[in-house]
């Protein structure tokens, strides 16, 4: 594991060691996603899918769908099912 102490700028801002964003190739403009529990931070780098990886993505969800017998009006009403208890 990769420990680094940083410091807290006057604006609320760190600076991330080389050698981390090294470790997970982040780079200038790459965006991170921030948790926090108590006294705890986890920073985590947020990695969009390329093209591909998200077509892949999208085909094995539309091969399960199909294998459990889902249609598309079945996921269309599984989402509005969702949104009405989100409403509540």
């Amino acid at each position: 594991m990769n420990t680094q102490i940083l410091t807290v700028s006057s604006k609320g801002q760190i600076s991330l060691p080389v050698s981390i964003r090294k470790l997970l190739s982040i780079g200038s403009g790459d965006k991170l996603v921030a948790y926090a529990s108590g006294d705890t931070i986890i920073l985590k780098a947020l990695k969009l899918p390329t093209a591909e990886e998200f077509e892949a993505s999208l085909n094995e969800a539309q091969e399960w769908a199909a294998s459990v017998g889902y249609s598309e009006r079945d996921v269309d009403e599984i989402i509005k099912s969702v949104r009405k208890k989100k409403k509540v």
